[in-house]
């Protein structure tokens, strides 16, 4: 059973910096393309970030493009995710995810599936 535990989460301050790692067993994250995304209570999942197969591409959604870094080891079977500049419109729970072999597309929950459980991401001033 593939399984995805998200860690790293935490309360922080405007301007702070954080690092979330997505750890996976029961397969290895070789040649798999994988996902961050956050959500508000109340509002939808949002892509916040994916990276290919090979580590070697990388998109990001507009709003944290130039600020968040993702990235994945293979040899540790994990992804991470670099949180830099916090604003406070950051607060939300990060989920990560494996991408379907099926998925047309990189930033719809629909193309992810398999997801952890998530972990809370506080931005306060």
């Amino acid at each position: 059973q593939v399984q995805l535990s998200e860690s790293g989460g935490g309360l922080v301050q405007v301007g702070d910096a954080l690092r979330l790692s997505c750890d996976v067993s029961g397969r290895s994250i070789q040649r798999t393309a994988m996902a961050w995304f956050r959500q508000v209570p109340g509002q939808d999942r949002d892509f916040v970030g994916a990276v290919t197969w090979s580590g070697q591409v990388s998109h990001y959604s507009d709003v944290v493009k130039g600020r968040f870094l993702i990235s994945k080891d293979d040899a540790k079977n994990t992804l991470y995710l670099i949180l830099n500049s916090l604003r406070l419109e950051d607060t939300a729970v990060y989920y990560c995810a494996i991408r379907s072999s099926s998925a047309a597309g990189w930033r719809s929950q629909d193309d992810y599936d398999t997801w952890g459980p998530g972990t809370q991401v506080t931005v306060s001033s």
